[in-house]
């Protein structure tokens, strides 16, 4: 499964990258709000250079003609580029005339198995069902996810199914095991992932016990 980073803080993609799993990024504009300090754009491009993976950027406008008009904008910007789109009967006909266009786009806010179907249907490169938030309504996030990989695989359909809205490392989980081809979380969760109490605290002890070792050789030298 791809480890995409949900995030528009450039600091938090390059950290990720060093580590050497960033397979991609996703944004969209809650997320760029709470960096600031350089326009859109700007932030998609220094992404694009940090990782040659797919970088999403979503599309505010409501109607078709302006769906069409961002994303094509996006797509301009880098080659990497992801077109987000929200479902929608709009966002539908958007994604079906990029996919003519050759431009790549990411399905966002799908809650339903057959959201992630039209999706498909549609010619969405990426289907994102929301794992957290359909969780947060007690209606199973990771059943959806699993659902929609199922049709996928059922009728080879030519698209990714991508895990968004991850809450935890147990939605990881879930997702991975689910069949999620993606799945895109937090920095937060991330270092949840690597760090677990008995491994933290095996460091430690590996160290402790190194430095006991030495000083025991040292102080027999000396004698």
């Amino acid at each position: 499964m791809k480890i995409f980073l949900d995030t528009a803080d450039i600091d938090e993609i390059r950290t990720v990258a060093r580590w050497g799993i960033l397979d991609g990024v996703t944004t969209n504009p809650s997320l760029y709000a709470k960096v600031g300090g350089a326009s859109y754009d700007a932030i998609l491009q220094e992404i694009c250079k940090i990782t040659p993976g797919p970088v999403s950027a979503e599309v505010v406008a409501e109607d078709v003609d302006g769906m069409l008009e961002e994303g094509r904008h996006f797509a301009k910007l880098a080659p990497n580029i992801v077109v987000k789109v929200p479902m929608s009967e709009e966002g539908l006909e958007a994604m079906s005339r990029f996919a003519s266009e050759g431009i790549k786009t990411n399905c966002t806010l799908i809650f339903t198995a057959n959201q992630g179907l039209l999706a498909a249907e549609a010619g969405a490169s990426r289907r994102s069902p929301c794992v957290g938030r359909v969780e947060e309504m007690n209606r199973g996030g990771v059943i959806v996810s699993r659902e929609v990989v199922e049709i996928v695989t059922i009728h080879e359909l030519d698209t990714e199914v991508l895990a968004a809205s991850i809450r935890n490392p147990l939605h990881m989980t879930q997702a991975a095991l689910a069949g999620a081809h993606v799945a895109t979380l937090p920095f937060k969760v991330l270092q949840q992932m690597v760090h677990h109490p008995l491994t933290d605290k095996g460091i430690v002890q590996f160290r402790s016990d190194w430095d006991k070792a030495r000083e025991a050789l040292a102080a027999k030298k000396g004698d």
